[in-house]
């Protein structure tokens, strides 16, 4: 039989697992953590249990929905609730149709410039800021999306591409603005009409078919890939033979496991930028939090640029009487210390009265070196001249990081799902 390793136990790696298995192979996963789940995985402190940044299932897949229920039948349906943080502000999301609480001057800018936009159709967009001030106007262009994109993706508008948007921006029409300047009363605009989450066990409940049997060898970090004699070593020391090699780990770690890789494509893989991300999770001793599934926070000097409530996701993820929130904050490993993560995130949550200092029953601070792609000018010829390469000498990439894409969690899914069998 063919020898297979799977490289990664994610969502995406877990699919293809998951595919062989069903189409009678037997492969090995190898996960560098202590379980399986990767990015859509979870931790637990003091009882409280927070996924690895906010997930949620709104996938219209059939493939998809059938492990998804298969693995955990029992799950919360959420209407999506998401509010934003503006000028200490809070304002329905997405805001560009939800202008009601901003002072009359700042809401007669935003819609005078919305009169003058240019048609797209006339334009020829070459960055994301030429976008957004084509379809927002230039006011509300750079007081909201240009603001988030520094604190979400570390990068200048003018920096990024637009491939990646699709619909994850909703585009409302003049009147639609208006009429959210006059009233809270706004229909809901949101691009899913409904979020799914597990009742117990955290979002990774979902893949729980997935693991059905499986070969997964956990703590088993690769560092080596040797491509001529098709071996693989961990950390540990421990060895692996393979016929065939699938990877879901992030581009450039794959690069850094290869010897004798050509200086071009090194070349291109230091084009390839992505965030990093800490998570700051806090465990609260009362019920009276803000009742949105998560929240936006477009001032810049609050570092978090979003906010969830793991405890409204699913009761099973709080303790009786208590709830949770988890920030998220987008920025280099160590660029901020310790007192200021905590000055600009929690405490200032403190001072606007969301949370109060007695209620905080722990605050928990993780690291995340990848977190989403980062679109630039380079993105899509480096990660292609890096794949072609990578599949060159044997190796298939998969999954968000291996793809190198803006995947949510059921397309990294099938990421996996669809390799070639």
């Amino acid at each position: 039989m063919e020898k297979v390793i799977i490289i990664g136990a994610g969502i995406a790696g877990l699919g293809a697992a998951y595919a062989l298995k069903n189409a009678g192979g037997a492969p090995v996963v190898l996960e560098k953590d202590s379980t399986w789940g990767g990015l859509c995985g979870n931790f637990e402190v003091q009882n409280f249990r927070f996924d690895r940044f906010v997930h949620f299932s709104f996938t219209k897949n059939e493939d998809v929905n059938a492990i998804f229920m298969q693995s955990s039948p029992n799950f919360y349906t959420h209407l999506p609730n998401p509010f934003n943080i503006y000028k200490r502000k809070w304002i329905k999301h997405p805001a560009q149709n939800n202008l009601f609480p901003l002072e009359r001057k700042e809401k007669e800018k935003i819609i005078s410039d919305f009169f003058k936009r240019s048609s797209l159709e006339n334009l020829q967009i070459r960055n994301y800021e030429e976008w957004l001030r084509a379809q927002f106007g230039n006011y509300f262009a750079e007081h909201f999306p240009m603001v988030y994109t520094r604190k979400y993706w570390m990068s200048e508008a003018k920096d990024l591409e637009t491939k990646w948007i699709g619909n994850r921006l909703y585009q409302p029409s003049l009147e639609e603005v208006i009429l959210g300047s006059k009233t809270p009363k706004t229909p809901a605009t949101y691009y899913a009409k409904e979020m799914r989450y597990p009742k117990n066990g955290g979002y990774k409940s979902f893949f729980l078919k997935l693991i059905e049997g499986q070969d997964i060898v956990y703590n088993s970090e690769v560092n080596l890939i040797d491509i001529f004699h098709h071996k693989i070593k961990t950390i540990g020391g421990k060895e692996y033979k393979y016929d065939r090699l699938i990877s879901s780990a992030p581009l450039p770690e794959i690069i850094k496991m290869l010897e004798n890789v050509p200086p071009k494509v090194k070349n291109a893989v230091d084009k390839l930028r992505c965030t990093s991300g800490y998570q700051i999770s806090i465990g609260l001793k009362t019920m009276n939090i803000p009742s949105y599934l998560w929240w936006y926070i477009y001032d810049e000097d609050i570092l978090p640029a979003r906010v969830y409530s793991p405890s409204l996701k699913s009761l099973d993820n709080a303790p009786d009487g208590c709830s949770s929130l988890q920030l998220e904050i987008y920025c280099n490993e160590d660029q901020y210390s310790q007192t200021e993560l905590y000055n600009r995130s929690v405490g200032e949550l403190l001072k606007m009265g969301v949370i109060h200092e007695e209620d905080i029953l722990f605050i928990d601070v993780r690291f995340e070196r990848y977190a989403n792609v980062i679109f630039d000018k380079y993105v899509y010829n480096s990660r292609k001249f890096v794949r072609d390469y990578l599949n060159d000498v044997g190796i298939e990439t998969i999954g968000r990081f291996g793809e190198w894409d803006y995947l949510w969690s059921d397309q990294s899914l099938l990421s996996g799902l669809n390799i070639k069998l």
